[in-house]
């Protein structure tokens, strides 16, 4: 009987030590997520910024892209400007072609303005344009500028 009774106690002693480490390791697994979950968002910001400010070829994509979008304003601008010289002395049929020409080029360059705002107003975008640019193009101002 002293056997049976002595295997009866290491088996629970067995039983005992495997739910210890089921628990440990289930809390364990629990303290990991939760310290992951927690901070999701600082790395988050982590790996974003990684992308951006440590990778040079998205430094000078966003650099050259503003210079793009500026450019581009500034040359829709001319544009119009050269259709409305145009249109004061063009003949009537003309005079239509150009409206339409008018209506479509302010549109388009109202998009490119607002295009350009939009990424200058982003933050990870905004720290790689060039000085010399203006920080927003005004819709109703004719007379972009885009270097000195």
């Amino acid at each position: 009987m002293g056997t049976t009774r002595e295997e009866v106690k290491a088996g629970f002693w067995v039983i005992g030590g495997i739910a210890a480490l089921v628990t440990v390791g289930l809390i364990i697994t629990l303290v990991i997520g939760g310290i992951s979950w927690l901070t999701a968002p600082f790395r988050g910001e982590v790996d974003e910024r990684a992308r951006t400010d440590g990778s040079g070829a998205f430094r000078i994509a966003t650099y050259e892209e503003f210079f793009g979008l500026c450019s581009t304003v500034q040359s829709k601008e001319e544009t119009i400007k050269a259709l409305e010289e145009e249109d004061k002395t063009a003949s009537e049929s003309r005079r239509a072609q150009i409206s339409v020409s008018l209506t479509a080029l302010k549109s388009s360059r109202i998009e490119a303005v607002n295009e350009y705002n939009a990424k200058a107003a982003q933050e990870h975008r905004s720290a790689f344009k060039d000085e010399d640019l203006p920080p927003r193009l005004d819709v109703n101002d004719m007379s972009t500028t885009c270097a000195p």
